[in-house]
């Protein structure tokens, strides 16, 4: 599973508790990398994770080089940047969906996000107060 925009990495961490063999995280913060490898190191998870400090547009160019895939992908960009369509955008030109994967974004509710995106489509849209989650796969 990838844990995009990572923050704290309690997404990842908990997908790492519910079964999932490995995580990757990314955060351009080394603050929030340091505390995403204290968290997996509390968890004793840290042997089933790869952290990555990077920008999250170079990191998908980075882990497509390396021809890694993921049947979970988590994205929580900062609200109200348009980052969702734009991240939905690279993860389609990375080719890192496993087939059959699913895409989880959590945004504001006045993001506009797609209801497609190259093979992506929206199937799912749930609302909590002010966040949205949306859901992604290839139909």
């Amino acid at each position: 599973m990838l844990d995009m925009y990572s923050g704290t990495g309690n997404l990842g961490i908990e997908a790492l508790s519910r079964g999932s063999e490995f995580a990757v995280f990314i955060d351009k913060s080394k603050e929030c990398s340091d505390i995403i490898h204290d968290n997996l190191l509390r968890t004793k998870l840290i042997d089933k994770a790869l952290i990555i400090t990077s920008d999250a547009f170079f990191a998908l160019n980075k882990i497509s080089k390396d021809r890694r895939k993921f049947d979970i992908i988590f994205l929580d960009p900062p609200y109200n940047k348009n980052l969702v369509e734009e991240t939905l955008n690279c993860l389609v030109q990375s080719d890192i969906i496993e087939s059959g994967g699913v895409i989880i974004a959590e945004h504001d509710f006045i993001d506009e996000v797609p209801k497609e995106v190259g093979f992506l489509t929206r199937f799912r849209q749930q609302k909590y107060g002010d966040t949205i989650v949306s859901f992604y796969r290839e139909l």
